[in-house]
């Protein structure tokens, strides 16, 4: 089968993003989690990938913190859902968590030069790879142990599975997979989707729900038996999550979330969210507006202009119903994550990244149709040719040169957790022994040791977190035979030893 060149470039992409993102993953975050979600995921992660589940409670649990890791009836477990710590415990079992994200991002860049080349061709395929590559969007996450290239992968497998079945390509179908293939695809992609970021899911599914909907109306013959069997296989895998919280807590319906902070829930009112008040819809716009903001700088790094092509994508491709399906992802992910009290900015407006791919395909569209759009004129065509290519090679450039090292590379030692705190620390080397880690004020010099000790690696070390005299006193009494130290991480590298336990 000969490959065209346009696929080369697109491998040639991918590719790239991978060693970009290994790049990323070890001189801007150094491999090690710097943020609570990455913490408890990789905390999470090294379990699973030792074959279990939770491990017992310490005693006195809360001078053993692992933020975002819970404390449940003698039980320890993180609080998120298990489709992205099992996928992250792969790449633990082997000893490098952080390929993960990389490898992704790799096949999101591919799926995303399909699902451009299906809507308007393989040169707007190899453009939309392209802007996905060099995304902020991508490359901060997938640098991270975020889960977010995992649900962006799930939600391109859907999509593609989704216009296979469903919207023939024009022309026949250019994958020419087996109909079961694609059925199983679409159905488990979903239910994965489901396991690792369930208000995603919830977000992905609706407009694709509402076009089930229409093709149950006009054609219910054809169509209803695929639909019934895509629904039935997503629901089953995703019925694997009141199972995962069953088998923690013995509860099916109990939401792990509310295990750490009782107020974080869904919804709005009073005893959601932070404020005294509770979630309330003003709160929804203001973090909405913060979110959106980043985004149109975030997206594809052309600050106030990272929109800019996709008016005339929309415009080339008004008639094509899988560019509407694709586009209403966005939408539906800003519709869905207004009933959650947090917005996101920190590495992006994280929240929405699922719809990258689409806004990427869609944009390239805009692209071609702005430069290779004829009117009859040969003259004003080539204009519009020059125009458009030296447009988007001015706008990639500056994202390379200017924003992404500023954006990206200004994550580097976020939170004050670093490899050189490591070291230094490293460097007292205290062996077997307990070290109580004074607050600074926050939990992050604490944080920035814990992955030297167990799970996260093979250690004697045991690390307290400071909390009253009393209470330090208890924790390091149940290691009778370890010396006791404190340690300031305001003041590296100084281990102030306190004796042994009375």
């Amino acid at each position: 089968m000969r490959v065209s060149r346009a696929a080369i470039a697109a491998a040639g992409l991918s590719l790239a993003v991978i060693g970009a993102s290994l790049w990323i993953s070890e001189n801007v975050f150094e491999t090690i989690p710097h943020v609570e979600d990455e913490f408890a995921n990789l905390w999470q992660a090294k379990v699973m990938a030792s074959g279990r589940i939770a491990l017992p409670s310490p005693p006195e649990a809360e001078s053993f913190l692992i933020p975002f890791v819970v404390d449940y009836h003698g039980w320890r477990f993180g609080k998120y859902p298990p489709g992205w710590p099992a996928a992250l415990a792969i790449g633990a079992w082997f000893g490098f968590p952080y390929w993960v994200n990389p490898l992704l991002a790799g096949v999101t860049v591919w799926l995303t030069f399909r699902l451009a080349s299906r809507l308007a061709g393989r040169l707007a395929g190899v453009l939309a790879a392209l802007l996905t590559a060099s995304s902020p969007m991508l490359l901060m996450l997938s640098g991270s142990l975020m889960p977010h290239m995992l649900s962006i992968v799930l939600t391109l497998v859907w999509m593609l599975a989704w216009f296979d079945l469903f919207i023939p390509s024009r022309p026949a179908a250019a994958t020419r997979l087996p109909r079961a293939l694609l059925l199983a695809a679409g159905g488990l992609s979903m239910g994965l989707l489901v396991l690792t970021r369930p208000m995603t899911a919830l977000a992905v599914a609706l407009p694709f729900a509402v076009h089930a909907a229409i093709l149950v109306v006009r054609k219910p013959r054809a169509v209803l038996r695929d639909l019934a069997f895509v629904f039935l296989l997503a629901c089953g895998v995703a019925a694997l999550l009141p199972v995962w919280q069953w088998a923690l807590t013995g509860d099916l319906w109990l939401d792990l979330y509310t295990l750490w902070w009782p107020y974080d829930r869904i919804g709005f009112g009073p005893g959601v969210g932070v404020l005294e008040g509770g979630h309330s819809l003003r709160q929804a716009w203001i973090n909405t507006q913060l979110s959106l903001y980043a985004w149109q700088h975030d997206l594809f790094g052309w600050p106030y202009l990272s929109w800019a092509f996709l008016p005339f994508g929309i415009w080339a491709l008004r008639r094509r119903a899988e560019a509407w399906l694709s586009l209403a992802v966005l939408p539906a992910l800003v519709l869905v994550y207004l009933a959650y009290w947090v917005g996101s900015w920190l590495l992006g407006p994280r929240y929405y990244v699922e719809a990258l791919p689409a806004l990427a395909a869609i944009s390239a569209a805009g692209i071609v149709w702005a430069g290779a759009w004829m009117s009859g004129h040969v003259r004003r065509g080539r204009a519009r040719r020059v125009a458009a290519v030296a447009a988007v090679l001015f706008l990639l450039s500056a994202n390379a040169a200017v924003y992404l090292p500023l954006r990206v590379g200004g994550l580097h030692g976020l939170f004050g957790i670093s490899r050189a705190a490591l070291s230094t620390f490293d460097r007292v080397n205290p062996g077997a022994a307990v070290v109580i880690v004074e607050r600074n004020p926050y939990w992050h010099g604490y944080g920035n040791l814990l992955t030297r000790t167990e799970p996260f690696s093979r250690s004697d070390l045991i690390l307290v977190y400071q909390r009253d005299p009393e209470a330090d006193r208890r924790a390091a009494a149940h290691f009778p035979a370890l010396p006791v130290y404190r340690y300031d991480p305001t003041r590296p590298g100084v281990l102030v030893g306190v004796g042994p336990p009375e």
